[in-house]
């Protein structure tokens, strides 16, 4: 997910109540406070993807297949620096 995706996913209430949800946890574990930025970190890394999927099916899908087109046009430029690469050494 890039940045714009995760300031929407942060705009949500049900969001924000989930990394509440994780700090708790994991402070409780730890036994000292983790911090929000630590929590925040965590589940935007552990569980947004999973959430998304869950609660927002249509922007999951669409996240998909944009990063599906991303891989595909960084397949196709790397292809195509090889090949230039290799005309440049025959001359």
């Amino acid at each position: 997910m890039n940045i714009s995706d995760l300031r929407e996913l942060l705009q949500d209430k049900r969001v924000i109540e989930e990394i509440n949800r994780h700090l708790w946890i994991e402070s409780q574990k730890a036994g000292y406070s983790i911090g929000i930025e630590r929590a925040t970190d965590e589940w935007l890394r552990l569980y947004a993807e999973g959430w998304m999927k869950y609660h927002m099916p249509e922007r999951y899908t669409a996240l998909q297949e944009k990063k599906k087109k991303e891989i595909e046009r960084q397949k196709r430029e790397a292809k195509a620096n090889k090949s230039s690469n290799r005309k440049a050494k025959k001359n």
